[in-house]
């Protein structure tokens, strides 16, 4: 009896340690791309301005979770853009050989690391110091489309000329599209060393839609190596679930114009609530249905986003 007891009681402890061990570690980086631009480390985030020397137009872009930056870069690569891409806190910047650069407009953020807050106050300030232009497009994917409106939020005055694209986007009052229980968000140190052996497979092939794409199928692969750690990932999903719950509609008068795009064949949110959040905007954003459409309409869907307005440049900011 004793024995048996303390038989469990010493494998009770090793699934806690190694839960503890597998939750912490820092994993390899999927393979990384060269950058022409310079890369600002702001707390445990990043923020990297693509080089161009008189652009028409600024784009800022906030990745979902676990994507990176690259998500954007295919679409965006017009040289004549002020590209402004950001990595989410504690994610892998997928530069090779970044050319970090320091700024003292750069301030780490108090809000809790891997909360939407956080990455929040990231594009605030990417926003406050790094435009050249008078068109400003913010375009945030999935969890970076909450990004976005917690921004907005927080300085609503820097969004009052700018347009936003909320891309599959989480929402206030929506909800995924399969909720994660307690028991699964426990368990998920001990899941992502298998997703990571095969990040596509018939259990998850659902969720991505069509792959032939393979750019696509190329940056699906890196999802889950781009958090440095499970525990990231457990913080980004609690986040979500809760900011989902705790904020709701008033958070639309922030953002001035811009467009929603719901994918019709998500299998990451629920399309039914997402829309019924995004029409509670009124005519500030315009909803865009994407029926058949998966997750990822950047790569199924390119031709539904919206065209980007061009301005003349200004004089670069100062670091």
């Amino acid at each position: 009896m004793y024995l048996a007891l303390g038989l469990f009681a010493v494998f009770v402890a090793l699934v806690l340690v190694t839960r503890q061990w597998l939750l912490h570690r820092e994993c390899a980086p999927s393979k990384s791309e060269p950058f022409d631009g310079d890369v600002y480390r702001v707390g445990k985030a990043a923020i990297a301005e693509r080089r161009s020397d008189s652009p028409r137009a600024t784009v800022i872009c906030m990745h979902g979770f676990v994507a990176d930056m690259r998500y954007f870069t295919d679409y965006y690569s017009d040289p004549s853009l002020q590209l402004i891409l950001l990595t989410s806190c504690d994610y892998h910047v997928p530069i090779t050989g970044p050319r970090f650069r320091s700024a003292p407009w750069v301030k780490v953020p108090t809000e809790p690391e891997g909360s939407i807050p956080y990455d929040a106050a990231v594009l605030v300030q990417a926003l406050e110091h790094l435009p050249r232009t008078d068109s400003i497009r913010v375009h945030g994917h999935s969890r970076g489309g909450a990004v976005v409106l917690e921004a907005a939020r927080m300085r609503p005055e820097l969004f009052a000329r700018v347009e936003v694209v909320l891309e599959a986007p989480v929402l206030p009052q929506a909800r995924p599209y399969t909720s994660s229980t307690a028991v699964q968000l426990w368990l998920l140190s001990f899941f992502v060393p298998l997703w990571r052996r095969e990040p596509i497979s018939q259990r998850n092939r659902g969720a991505w839609g069509p792959l032939e794409n393979a750019r696509k199928r190329e940056l699906i692969m890196a999802f889950p190596f781009n958090p440095k750690r499970v525990a990231t990932m457990v913080s980004n999903l609690q986040g979500i679930d809760d900011w989902m719950h705790e904020r709701d509609a008033s958070l639309y008068q922030y953002v001035q114009r811009g467009t929603v795009l719901v994918p019709g064949k998500d299998r990451v949110l629920d399309t039914h609530s997402m829309k019924e959040s995004a029409q509670r905007a009124g005519p500030r954003l315009q909803v865009v249905p994407l029926e058949g459409c998966s997750h990822f309409p950047l790569w199924d869907r390119p031709d539904a986003l919206p065209p980007l307005a061009f301005s003349e440049a200004r004089p670069a900011a100062q670091a």
